[in-house]
């Protein structure tokens, strides 16, 4: 812990993956806004009237509901033989109409299922079958005034887009303002990647999430060193939101000692 790190811990929005419903119970000054699911709370293949209570609930929460993940069903392929883009379309527009609704500003693109590349398939097309569906949602994100940003996972979650590195040219390959990059801390460790990689891509980076690496533990619960995470946010001058994205033991608990963990890395 060093003073290298102090600015970005002491000023940064840190949140929470819950959504307003369970949220509820917990405190409110622990967290600075709320990340949701996309499938679960935007329900973009359901109707307005069956999304109706979740905006309902985002609209009197506590703290704001400012980002979503989890953004496609498995079986909405964005890769490989068998990608529909009239669905991907109408689902995109209305999960993002839908978002906008709710004051959300970021929708995280992880989704390893959809992304797999199938056996066989040549990940150098899956690469371009992705950065064409980045070009199809990017305009549709910008008209409702959100930012897409692509999630690198680990190779035990999805065969495509491991790295920032790798995420970061599928979105200069899209080339579109409102589609970015999310640095995701677990999946980092996961794949050996060197949080330096963040300060790198820096300026491609509009989001964050955070887990420990032992059982993607709630930060705290094994007291895991995030230094070097929050000194290379500190050197990329990100602007952006943490949200924790972890498993809890008991959150209604465990939330304010895991904050003041985060929080301690700033101080001296």
């Amino acid at each position: 812990m060093n003073k290298t790190s102090e600015h970005i811990t002491q000023t940064i929005e840190i949140g929470i993956c819950c959504n307003p419903q369970d949220a509820v119970r917990l405190p409110a000054r622990a967290f600075a806004f709320l990340e949701v699911n996309v499938q679960n709370f935007l329900v973009p293949e359901k109707t307005q009237a069956e999304f109706r209570p979740n905006l309902e609930a985002a609209r009197g929460a506590v703290n704001p509901v400012k980002s979503a993940n989890c953004f496609l069903p498995g079986d909405l392929k964005c890769v490989g033989p068998s990608i529909d883009k009239e669905r991907l379309g109408n689902y995109a527009e209305t999960a993002f109409s839908r978002a906008a609704q709710v004051g959300m500003e970021i929708i995280v693109f992880g989704s390893g299922a959809a992304r797999t590349a199938p056996d066989g398939y040549p990940l150098s097309q899956a690469a371009q079958d992705f950065v064409n569906v980045l070009r199809l949602l990017g305009p549709i994100a910008q008209r409702h005034g959100i930012t897409l940003v692509v999630e690198p996972l680990n190779k035990g979650e999805c065969n495509l887009i491991n790295s920032l590195a790798e995420g970061a040219d599928a979105v200069e390959s899209c080339d579109h303002p409102n589609v970015r990059l999310l640095a995701d801390y677990y999946h980092m460790l996961k794949e050996g990647e060197p949080a330096t990689e963040i300060a790198r891509f820096g300026p491609l980076i509009r989001h964050t999430h955070i887990a420990e690496l032992s059982g993607r533990a709630f930060p705290g619960k094994s007291r895991e060193d995030f230094s070097p995470f929050f000194q290379a946010l500190h050197q990329a001058g990100y602007k952006g939101r943490l949200a924790l994205e972890c498993a809890w033991d008991n959150m209604a608990t465990d939330l304010e000692p895991s904050m003041r963990y985060l929080r301690g890395f700033g101080s001296t």
